[in-house]
């Protein structure tokens, strides 16, 4: 029986989703928890990874166990309580058994939150706390020249790529709640540190440090390779859904 599970959780206390030698990860505490519960190996299949202290709303992910006729509200009650407070399994569905989380996945949308105060000792773990003077109209149209398709080469910090860096980003929107700046990007799929990298440069713009020019020209197919040097930190950043 395949199953799809979505998840929401806190990074701040993990080394990122996949598991690592000697760290603390979102899938080894899920596996080891599964395991111990189904009473079998499970080994489970995200539709991405996520960072060391990047968070979730919607992580998907899918997983195999070896019997039929399983009660999945009662496996997602049980399964809750014995997993640590900052991981929270939403749902469960049955799916074919050919399904995959991460190559059946079609869209996926992440946030980029953005505290625009002095000092906050409460949402520094999940915002970027930014205390400094916040040109909103800039920072948006510096975001507006990643929207379509380009070669994010000099945005992530992956070695190599199959589809040569070219990625779709469908829609780039910001909202602002009080001091707080959302950033909402949905596309066919993100690289290693790429949103970071995207937000990063956006506010370079925004400092006079870049011009919206040095983006469109970095987005070039032909463009060198320099990655730009401004990675937002990972605390801001939220996997909020997942389209299949």
């Amino acid at each position: 029986m395949r199953i799809l599970a979505t998840v929401s959780y806190k990074g701040t206390n993990y080394y990122g989703w996949q598991k690592q030698p000697n760290q603390i990860t979102i899938q080894e505490t899920i596996e080891t928890v599964f395991s111990q519960y189904f009473n079998e190996p499970i080994s489970v299949v995200a539709s991405g990874r996520t960072d060391a202290g990047v968070h979730a709303i919607g992580q998907r992910f899918h997983f195999d166990v070896n019997r039929d006729n399983i009660d999945l509200s009662r496996a997602l009650y049980s399964l809750n309580r014995m997993l640590p407070v900052d991981i929270k399994l939403e749902n469960f569905q049955e799916v074919d058994s050919d399904f995959h989380a991460r190559f059946d996945a079609k869209t996926k949308t992440y946030a980029y939150s953005i505290s625009n105060v002095s000092k906050d000792p409460f949402f520094n773990d999940i915002h970027f706390i930014y205390p400094y003077p916040f040109d909103e109209e800039t920072f948006s149209d510096a975001l507006t020249h990643f929207i379509g398709v380009h070669n994010f080469k000099n945005f992530t910090s992956k070695e190599e790529d199959e589809d040569n860096f070219v990625r779709d980003i469908k829609s780039i929107v910001v909202e602002k709640t009080d001091l707080i700046y959302q950033v909402k990007l949905k596309g066919t799929g993100f690289m290693r540190y790429m949103i970071r990298f995207i937000i990063g440069a956006a506010l370079d713009v925004m400092n006079g440090k870049y011009t919206v020019e040095d983006i469109d020209n970095a987005l070039k197919d032909d463009s060198p390779r320099h990655i730009f040097s401004s990675k937002a930190p990972a605390c801001g950043l939220f996997l909020l859904d997942v389209e299949y």
